[in-house]
């Protein structure tokens, strides 16, 4: 029996982790379906030529490449070219100079040689260009002429190069040479001679030194300071022609819709965005949250999620100051915890942000106003304080975005509008809350503090029934409850949840409270006319039709299994025993006198079997004192332990022992030793 029970929680475990895989699936799908719609919608389909719809704005700030380009072209443009004198052009002038007159030398030195023939000779050793004249000049001059010559040559080759000559000026430099040797104190034949060596040999030597000239452009280019286009700039004016430049920052912008495909960067983007955030969420859940994951609180999580999202990007048409994101800090922090409805809440105001490209004034005040509504959803005792949330909530928004402002200086709340929209954000948040939190409740069977709190009153129909038709019975639930509440407060257990499963834990009773000792006022037992089968039945029969009632008045599950559960599989003693002294030849099974229950499954179940037990023993105690409580309440504790029917529930023996001296403490605060006042006779007048 026990192995098939295993095997039919590990399969519900099973499915229970598959459906909540399934559910994760459909919810990333879902919003990265949403974010894909919500951006490619926004892109525009635009090229060079086309006239702009609206006026186009920056989604970011964008380097504005095109007019930077310009700009630095422009500098560059104004940078004048550097020049660079080279010597060696100068060196080689003077070499073929040099080499020529030393040729002259030589052909002078030899002996035996006519004028002519040494001319003759001359002409085929020079390549410079000279007249057979101007080489007849040359041969006429002595040696120390020569020397003359040359060195004066060399002074004017420095004089000229030395100032460097660019290749546009050498015409000007050769024609100005003639004047140059007018000037200069030689023969005449001299001149002549040597302004055609001049003219042979002169070369430009001052050229653009290309490296220094690219590097000072460059530098230029450098200093211009790139052109940026702040976010909600303007691109492109209504009604302007898109140009390269427009349209290279619209796409930049993501405004651009291209071939009517998805970039496979966007889908990738998309999906790393999301996978992590649901990475965070889920992280967030499996290690603080746990137990959401084995119920319907996670579904409602997604949910709520969703509904919001799809909410929020309808009411962004009329305002971004409007979306009721705080709705789901306040909805999941009343129906599964605070901590994850300000997870969530951080959550939904980045995601909303990125997704409508939100102001960081909204968002801020998205987060803060959510916060809050987390913090005050703590605790909820009466759900018109979930108005007086909103209230709250609208004030922190207006403030959130005054003091944005004022703190960078920037107009966050520029106009009445802005300041009443995210006030009715608050109250329209508040009032999305209140309006749906009942299914929630219902539908998803969630059990909240308010839904407690309204299941204590004692106007409820179960609990008037109870009053009315087993008084024993509602004043012994009462007990029970107290003793519930102060055991499950020690142990950090549902205190709430305890009393009010102890309220309504004996309903069942209602079907035939006569049978019960605590509602037999100075009446005979009908259990002496019963054989202790039968009374046993009937005894037994209180917890089925427990949860019987309680399901026609719809009780919520959690109170209905502390209904089932808080006699477990308990010995009905009494009827065993006298079955036994009625019977003394038969052997009487006790399976047959024990309650057919589960045992406890939660701590709050086991306090209130062992509150119901425990006070149902000391009530039955004639001479009640301090000591005999103490004692009765642990004989009670170590009966339930020995019977095993703590086994099931996640309580500890440490715990037992605390739940053992709580009852101890309230229920000698209850039978406590009373004075006993002295009689006073009644004096008759005379």
């Amino acid at each position: 029996m026990a192995n098939k029970d295993n095997k039919s929680d590990s399969f519900l475990k099973k499915n229970r982790r598959l459906y909540n895989g399934l559910l994760l699936v459909i919810f990333t799908a879902a919003l990265f379906f949403i974010t894909i719609y919500k951006i490619e919608t926004d892109k525009l389909e635009l090229s060079v030529g086309d006239v702009a719809p609206f006026d186009i704005r920056a989604t970011k700030d964008l380097e504005d490449i095109y007019t930077t380009e310009k700009l630095k072209k422009e500098a560059s443009d104004k940078v004048e070219p550097k020049y660079r004198i080279y010597p060696s052009v100068q060196m080689n002038m003077k070499n073929k100079i040099k080499d020529f007159l030393d040729t002259v030398r030589d052909i002078k030195a030899i002996e035996n040689l006519s004028l002519t023939k040494k001319a003759e000779q001359l002409m085929e050793n020079q390549s410079l260009g000279l007249t057979r004249d101007d080489v007849l000049i040359a041969l006429r001059m002595d040696y120390k002429n020569l020397n003359n010559f040359e060195n004066n040559l060399f002074d004017l080759i420095n004089q000229i190069m030395g100032s460097g000559i660019r290749e546009s000026e050498l015409e000007y430099e050769k024609n100005n040479l003639k004047s140059t040797f007018e000037s200069l104190d030689m023969t005449d034949g001299e001149k002549r001679l040597g302004l055609a060596l001049m003219l042979a040999t002169i070369e430009p030597n001052e050229f653009i030194d290309t490296a220094e000239t690219e590097r000072l452009k460059k530098e230029a280019a450098e200093s211009v300071e790139t052109v940026i286009l702040k976010e909600n700039e303007i691109i492109a004016p209504h009604g302007s022609i898109i140009g390269e430049r427009e349209l290279y920052l619209i796409k930049e912008s993501g405004l651009l819709r291209e071939d009517n495909k998805i970039p496979v960067k966007t889908i990738l983007g998309i999906i790393i965005l999301i996978s992590l955030i649901i990475f965070i969420i889920i992280g967030y859940i499996y290690y603080y949250n746990k137990d959401i994951l084995n119920n319907n609180m996670f579904l409602i999580v997604l949910i709520v999620t969703i509904a919001v999202i799809f909410i929020s990007k309808e009411l962004y048409k009329i305002s971004p100051y409007i979306m009721p994101i705080g709705t789901t800090a306040l909805l999941i922090s009343i129906l599964v915890d605070p901590r994850l409805g300000f997870v969530v809440n951080i959550f939904l105001s980045f995601y909303l942000g990125f997704l409508l490209k939100l102001d960081g004034s909204i968002t801020t005040m998205y987060i803060i106003s959510g916060s809050i509504a987390s913090l005050l959803a703590i605790k909820q005792d009466q759900r018109y304080n979930i108005l007086i949330n909103g209230l709250v909530m609208g004030i922190v928004n207006v403030l959130s975005l005054a003091s944005y402002g004022m703190a960078l200086s920037v107009g966050a709340l520029d106009s009445f509008s802005q300041g009443l929209y995210s006030f009715l954000n608050g109250v329209i948040s508040s009032v999305l809350a209140l309006g749906t939190l009942p299914i929630w409740e219902n539908v998803f069977s969630v059990l909240t503090t308010m839904k407690l709190l309204e299941l204590s009153n004692p106007n409820q129909p179960l609990l008037k029934r109870l009053l009315l038709e087993a008084p024993g019975t509602y004043h012994h639930s009462i007990l029970v409850g107290n003793l519930a509440e102060s055991a499950a407060e020690s142990i950090s257990a549902n205190p709430l949840l305890a009393r009010v499963g102890a309220y309504y834990h004996d309903i069942g009773k209602l079907m035939r409270p006569f049978y019960f000792s605590e509602n037999q006022f100075g009446m005979e037992n009908p259990h002496d006319k019963l054989q202790p089968l039968q009374s046993t039945a009937i005894i037994t029969s209180h917890t089925s039709d427990g949860v019987t009632l309680g399901k026609e008045n719809k009780l919520p599950k959690e109170i209905l299994d502390i209904i089932e559960q808080h006699h477990g599989n308990t010995l009905v003693a009494y009827f065993y025993h006298k079955a036994k002294e009625i019977n003394k030849d038969i052997e009487i099974s006790e399976d047959e006198f024990r309650y057919k229950n589960k045992k406890p499954q939660s701590k709050e179940a086991a306090i209130v079997m062992l509150a119901d037990s425990s006070e149902a023993a000391v009530r039955s105690m004639k001479d009640i004192s301090k000591e005999k409580i103490e004692e009765m309440v642990k004989k009670v504790v170590k009966g339930k332990l020995r019977d095993g029917q703590l086994d099931e529930s996640d309580i500890t023996l440490k715990e037992i022992d605390i739940i053992a001296n709580s009852f101890i403490k309230v229920l000698t605060g209850i039978y406590h030793d009373r004075i006993e006042y002295p009689k006073i006779e009644e004096k008759s007048e005379v």
